[in-house]
């Protein structure tokens, strides 16, 4: 399917690796110009390189973190009329919430909520005087069900929830759209560690910990970060206009409820 956006200008944060780098394949195979954003920049710049190949669009990277100011002013500097913006940023560890001081919920809150809410007023507005404009937050499934170990990215990321869907109805009319992505148990190096700091504090193999993992998921696998992507850039095409205001649930069927 063409998705209508070749030539477009996005700006995928959390682009080095997992989710965001195959969110940023899938907009670089339709035709999108796209800007990785990131910490590392070895890690950022393969990425980069491998995308570019596989594609044939150029592709530009921005060494940053996203939830400090001057990462954000470094990433805008480099792409500062965007039109895709796809906001991603790695989860606070978990932990009982009984030790978590104020400084852990305001590093939580500047990652996972409040860098991807300063990132939409610096470039939604552009999005509305030009008639086109799609945002994806990437979440977490978390957000629909949440578990007290992972409180600091529950609360967070659900402070984000709240304000996008306010504001994606409010700019709906412009042609632009907001939604939020929530991926379950995907494939990534960030599941694996996770699997293993669980295996490590029960005292269990890491095999069975994934075992466990798979069998707890109706799909019985964890999911493709392509599988991923494909839908992030589905949201992200000219086909899209009419979905906004959504979270989206990607995780093979895992949560059990209707909505």
């Amino acid at each position: 399917m063409d998705l209508g956006i070749g030539g477009r200008k996005a700006i995928v944060c959390g682009a080095s690796a997992g989710l965001g780098r195959a969110t940023a394949a899938a907009l670089a195979a339709d035709g999108v110009e796209v800007w990785l954003a990131a910490r590392g920049a070895e890690r950022l710049a393969d990425a980069a390189a491998e995308i570019a190949y596989d594609s044939g669009v150029k592709v530009r990277t921005v060494a940053a973190d996203v939830t400090t100011e001057a990462g954000r002013e470094a990433v805008l500097a480099a792409c500062p009329d965007p039109d895709i913006l796809i906001n991603n940023a790695g989860g606070p560890p978990p932990g009982d919430f009984r030790s978590w001081s104020r400084e852990d919920w305001i590093k939580a809150l500047d990652a996972n909520m409040l860098s991807a809410i300063f990132m939409i007023k610096a470039t939604v507005d552009g999005m509305i005087a030009r008639k086109f404009g799609r945002i994806v937050n990437i979440t977490s499934h978390m957000v629909k069900q949440p578990v007290a170990i992972l409180g600091l990215s529950n609360g967070a990321r659900a402070g984000l929830t709240g304000f996008v869907g306010g504001l994606a109805r409010d700019v709906a009319a412009h042609n632009v759209t907001i939604n939020c992505v929530l991926p379950g148990q995907f494939d990534t190096d960030r599941l694996k560690s996770n699997h293993q700091r669980f295996a490590d504090s029960t005292k269990r193999d890491l095999e069975a910990v994934q075992d466990g993992a798979r069998r707890s998921i109706p799909a019985g696998r964890f999911g493709k970060p392509e599988e991923f992507g494909a839908m992030c850039a589905f949201l992200c095409s000219a086909k899209s206009g009419y979905i906004t205001g959504q979270n989206i649930l990607l995780d093979g069927g895992q949560f059990p409820g209707l909505l």
